[in-house]
């Protein structure tokens, strides 16, 4: 996908930059604590700097249902991209104001007052139609950051030419919500893993027992129809927690009063199988509550499955991405994805609204 590059912008010397980057990152005890997403804006930053521009950043953080909330201040993040980059300002939350999410005109007039030019870097908030994202560059000459540009070429490629086998993993609570993704991704992959919760209402549309594991019933029809591809591959055993609160390894079929936490090791063996003989590899969403060590087993195997895979290997940020930073493993995939629901969402749409805003920038 063409979109505009810094290269395209006229010369940023000596002109203001707003810089949109995705800065939401992790807070505990009033400082960062995990700076991956400051640091992976960087290249943009330095190419910035320069070329004699000025720059100055904004980015949303967390929730603060559009009013300013202490828990939810810049401050922290603001201290360390001064210690990366102690050139560059930082606005405070996008979202203390409504008019972030409102895709309010007159907020972006605000954000854009004295700026010359507009890039975008935040790949992870560019499938949201948000003022900061879709509002500059009907305005600003535009164009995207290396982070986002870096996104849309290793993303694009699985949609492209994948090498095959190619291989997805998916998994997470809800097949409602990844239904859109599943149907794409099954019309591009050889195989398809699905484990996590929704993989319950898979089972159940197999006609196996799932006991109290969670299921969507106004899903299940909608899953047997998926499973006719005959590119699915569901769990064979399961790690279940029972009614009095004992962890066991069942089979396919889940007892009553058992609710599945985790797929089992002969799954987690026959996941790992398909992932190693894979040319082409797409990872998002843990295979069980890996949070809970009883029920890490699971989305492990399959990160240290994806990390030893000779593929090229793909992450999908969210979950997963903290899950291979949980296991020490993120330094091993070919491509790990700042965004989790941006990287779904341009795998099944091919486009974002902050994709779209680029090609469509006023030239200034």
């Amino acid at each position: 996908m063409e979109i505009p590059q810094l290269e395209d912008l006229p010369d940023p010397s000596g002109k203001k930059v707003l810089l949109r980057a995705d800065f939401n990152v992790p807070i505990a005890d009033g400082k960062v604590g995990d700076d991956m997403r400051i640091k992976a804006a960087l290249p943009t930053i330095e190419w910035l700097l320069e070329h004699g521009a000025e720059v100055t950043a904004c980015t949303h953080l967390g929730r603060p249902k559009g009013e300013p909330n202490d828990e939810y201040s810049l401050d922290p993040v603001r201290e360390r991209l001064k210690e990366l980059a102690p050139d560059v300002e930082l606005m405070e939350n996008l979202r203390f104001d409504p008019g972030e999410e409102d895709n309010d005109d007159d907020f972006v007039e605000r954000l854009i007052e004295g700026q010359d030019l507009y890039v975008n870097d935040a790949f992870g908030a560019s499938h949201r139609s948000h003022a900061s994202i879709v509002g500059p560059p009907k305005h600003l000459p535009s164009a995207a950051g290396r982070l986002l540009t870096k996104e849309v070429d290793k993303l694009g490629g699985l949609l492209e030419d994948p090498g095959r086998p190619f291989v997805a993993i998916l998994g997470g609570a809800k097949v409602s919500d990844k239904i859109g993704i599943i149907k794409t991704l099954l019309d591009k992959v050889d195989r398809l893993l699905i484990g996590g919760a929704m993989a319950y209402s898979f089972l159940k549309a197999s006609g196996h027992d799932i006991g109290d594991s969670l299921v969507e019933e106004d899903q299940v029809d909608a899953c047997k129809e998926l499973l006719e591809t005959e590119k699915i591959v569901i769990p064979i055993d399961n790690v279940a927690l029972s009614d009095d609160d004992e962890v066991e390894t069942v089979g396919e079929d889940i007892p009553d009063g058992s609710k599945g936490m985790d797929i089992g090791p002969d799954t987690c063996e026959k996941f790992a199988e398909e992932i190693k003989k894979a040319k082409t590899v797409f990872w998002n969403g843990p295979m069980g509550v890996f949070e809970d060590e009883r029920f890490e087993a699971g989305t492990r195997a399959v990160a240290e499955a994806v990390a030893e895979a000779d593929g090229f290997t793909v992450v999908g940020g969210g979950d997963s991405a903290s899950a291979l930073a949980q296991f020490g493993l993120d330094d091993e995939v070919d491509h790990l994805s700042t965004g989790g629901g941006a990287s779904l969402e341009y795998l099944e749409q091919g486009d974002l609204p902050g994709l779209e805003a680029l090609r469509e920038a006023a030239d200034g």
